[in-house]
């Protein structure tokens, strides 16, 4: 059988947003409920990869080893639910610097999709922000909006968004979980 994978943005959708940002791994706290959701999947063999902008990094704010302990943070957190991700692929280029992996470029997905050989478009992708949504449609994958994070503000500037929009990655991972 082949590996199925979901994607998940990380701030605003497993763990609390700043607009401070989160700069260490004391600040890194999840949304209720998220990791538990990360274990769901998990348990019904999807393997979980986080894409995110850390541009955090970039303005000055924490170093790579931080982001480390971040991300250490959260898997231990994960084990403990026995849930784990897979991979965390991130962009640490401020907005200014236009590479190709800050989304809403889709330079992190299709190199996911490469290290993997997985195809897009069988990949459910979950984000807050629109920027979110737009990498995830220029890849190809499948979009899912969760109100949490800035979700409520992305649904309010595009009210048009045509996709499933769930109150947080719990109630969406149910959905994911329910379509396999």
């Amino acid at each position: 059988m082949t590996d199925r994978y979901v994607i998940l943005d990380r701030d605003g959708v497993i763990n609390v947003d700043s607009d401070q940002f989160v700069k260490s791994a004391e600040e890194w706290l999840p949304i209720p409920g998220s990791l538990e959701a990360i274990a769901e999947l998990n348990r019904h063999g999807f393997k979980v990869i986080i894409i995110t902008n850390q541009s955090g990094v970039a303005r000055g704010l924490f170093d790579l080893a931080t982001l480390k302990a971040m991300h250490d943070k959260m898997q231990t957190m994960l084990a403990t639910l026995g849930g784990q991700i897979e991979a965390i692929y991130y962009c640490p280029h401020g907005p200014d610097e236009h590479c190709s992996c800050r989304k809403p470029q889709p330079g992190l997905f299709e190199a996911f999709a490469k290290d993997k050989q997985v195809n897009l478009q069988t990949v459910y992708a979950i984000g807050d922000s629109y920027r979110d949504i737009q990498a995830c449609q220029a890849a190809g994958a499948q979009p899912i909006l969760v109100k949490t994070g800035k979700g409520l503000k992305t649904l309010q500037d595009h009210p048009q968004l045509n996709l499933p929009i769930f109150e947080n990655l719990y109630d969406a991972a149910q959905f994911i979980v329910s379509q396999s």
